[in-house]
């Protein structure tokens, strides 16, 4: 099955970035050289999520993403399952803040300048104070734009969401918690889905393209490897960091 973007239009979709901005800066150069060498009226930018966590500078990553637009771009940023747990967290769901601190996102606090006196403490007490001080320092701006992302985006025969889909449901009637956390449900069926699926969450060694889906998180808060897929009408390619 023969897969376009909409007419006239390069989409550059950027894997999980988990706070890794030396990287996101990086593949932003390599896009801007490789939108030099197509001719398009319309450029698109879709970061899949996870933008914070893990790395070390997740409020770099919101700032740089929040900002780099160049001209004839269009950008897009969707809701990945870690600024899921980062506003359940906020809104006072104690037991989402106890799950991202178990995936680093105790580094995000840090890096938005609330250390935790013991990162073992997990009593609601310890967890309530962290939250009062994350809402307190966390800029006004960075809230809106955690608060504004969409679970997902269509454009032409392509769907981006970050973590998958649930097989057998059509696009229109996803669940958002789907579209932010599935795992081995939508990595291993076969099913054809609607739409080829572009999606991150799911680490692997190199991206893996499948007749129903292209996953593109190659772990880059590890391994130095950041992702962005390339799709021109009918042909897809890769840059990496």
């Amino acid at each position: 099955m023969v897969r376009q973007t909409p007419p006239d239009t390069v989409i550059y979709a950027v894997g999980d970035i988990h706070g890794r901005v030396d990287l996101l800066a990086a593949i932003h150069q390599r896009i801007a050289a490789d939108a030099l060498r197509r001719p398009a009226r319309q450029r698109i930018v879709v970061y899949l999520g996870d933008y914070i966590s893990r790395g070390v500078d997740s409020r770099a990553v919101v700032d740089r993403v929040r900002e780099w637009l160049p001209e004839a771009f269009r950008r897009v940023a969707l809701k990945g399952n870690h600024e899921d747990l980062l506003l359940r967290f906020l809104g006072g769901d104690l037991d989402a803040g106890r799950h991202w601190f178990d995936y680093d996102g105790l580094d995000a606090l840090a890096d938005y300048g609330v250390a935790s006196a013991d990162r073992q403490a997990r009593d609601d007490a310890s967890v309530e104070l962290l939250r009062e001080r994350f809402a307190a320092a966390l800029p006004q701006a960075h809230l809106e734009f955690f608060r504004a992302l969409p679970v997902s985006y269509r454009a032409g025969d392509y769907f981006f969401v970050h973590g998958g889909v649930r097989p057998g449901i059509p696009l229109a009637q996803q669940d958002d918690h789907d579209c932010m956390w599935i795992r081995k449900t939508f990595l291993d069926s076969e099913l054809e889905h609607g739409a080829l699926i572009v999606h991150g969450h799911s680490i692997s060694a190199q991206p893996v393209v499948r007749h129903n889906r292209i996953g593109i998180d190659t772990g880059a808060y590890r391994s130095g490897v950041l992702t962005c897929l390339v799709l021109d009408g009918s042909s897809h390619s890769f840059l990496q960091t």
